[in-house]
């Protein structure tokens, strides 16, 4: 049996690097799971699926083929990494990430990607409905406008210029819909240890991130011993 680490939050708090980062460190395997939703998003837009086509979007989903190497994530063998940040899926990933069917759909390939497996994954109900007997959990939270800036020179080093203002925009218009979600809405597991992380470098939250595993770990020993 292998052992899980859930790594929550909303949008522009640095899971994913962090996650990346903590999984590598641990020797353990690593879950993007924004980028499945992206990588759904991305796709049935290319197909000329409509969006509101909920029975269409869960047939897409079951059939497409996911596959990760280390920061690349092919789509039926194509390579998208950078075409699934785009502010189009963006705007668009709603359509895929609200209906409960294709959440589930989502939730049954993350469940039989980590199968027997140490993994660190991260998203925004990992914690919650995915993985909701992890052993351990985190929830990694900042200021909108902390997350907005991080995300500004994210999108700046991909090389697109936005204001922070328009970032910010987008982002609260996500925040408000991860947290009305009807299935896998945004929120801290009960049992979740959560990192504020405004005033931390990347290092500094990765260490934080890392005591909080390796604590689970020596409780988890204690109860086997």
């Amino acid at each position: 049996m292998g052992m899980i680490v859930t790594i929550d939050g909303p949008a522009g708090a640095g899971k994913s690097s962090i996650a990346r980062d903590v999984a590598k460190e641990l020797g353990f395997a690593f879950l993007d799971t924004g980028a499945m939703y992206r990588a759904i998003t991305w796709g049935a837009m290319q197909a000329g699926i409509e969006l509101s086509d909920v029975v269409k979007l869960v047939d897409y989903a079951e059939h497409a083929r996911l596959a990760w190497h280390d920061d690349r994530i092919d789509l039926d063998g194509e390579d998208i990494s950078i075409a699934i940040r785009t502010p189009q899926v963006t705007a668009n990933i709603r359509h895929v990430a609200d209906p409960p069917e294709i959440r589930g759909c989502l939730t049954r390939q993350q469940r039989r990607i980590a199968e027997g497996r140490d993994l660190v994954t991260e998203g925004r109900d990992q914690g919650t409905e995915v993985f909701p007997d992890a052993q351990c959990k985190v929830f990694l939270t900042a200021s909108p406008q902390e997350r907005a800036r991080r995300r500004q020179l994210q999108l700046q080093a991909a090389g697109r210029e936005v204001t922070l203002n328009e970032v910010l925009v987008a982002q609260n218009q996500r925040d408000l819909e991860d947290r009305m979600r009807p299935v896998g809405r945004l929120r801290a597991a009960s049992d979740a240890v959560v990192i504020q992380t405004d005033a931390m470098e990347a290092e500094q939250v990765k260490d934080a991130v890392l005591d909080a595993v390796r604590s689970c770990m020596e409780k988890l020993q204690i109860v086997k011993d």
